[in-house]
């Protein structure tokens, strides 16, 4: 029987242009590069890979595909923002100014943003 909870972790993330969206990911966020094959890429990310694949007509989601619990939530979205990544900002929310949601218990934080193809990606902090 297969072990799922020590196996190696992939996700997908479906984009309308590979190359501007493995650049993007790869420079922007600086996840780098694993394999590129005929039928897409594969990024690194702290042991687990990142699958980029091209599906012509893609439409992002509204919903969060993939996340990273991050130490320092607002160094991470300035050091993003240095980058030229904008984070969303959601209308009644209550979020601060870097665009971070805190939990009503004052430990979490959250903030989104989205990458080329308006996949939403997110951050948190507990």
């Amino acid at each position: 029987m297969n072990d799922l909870a020590s196996a190696g972790v992939v996700t997908h993330i479906l984009t309308r242009d590979r190359a501007a969206s493995k650049a993007w990911y790869m420079q922007t966020l600086g996840l780098p590069l694993q394999e590129d094959d005929d039928y897409g890429c594969a990024l690194t990310m702290n042991g687990a890979t990142l699958r980029i694949t091209q599906i012509d007509d893609h439409q992002a989601g509204m919903h969060p595909v993939l996340g990273w619990q991050v130490d320092d939530i607002a160094a991470t979205i300035q050091g993003l923002n240095a980058k030229g990544v904008t984070m969303t900002i959601y209308e009644g929310y209550g979020m601060d100014a870097l665009g971070i949601w805190t939990a009503p218990d004052g430990k979490s934080k959250l903030a989104w943003f989205a990458d080329p193809d308006g996949n939403v990606l997110g951050l948190s902090q507990d």
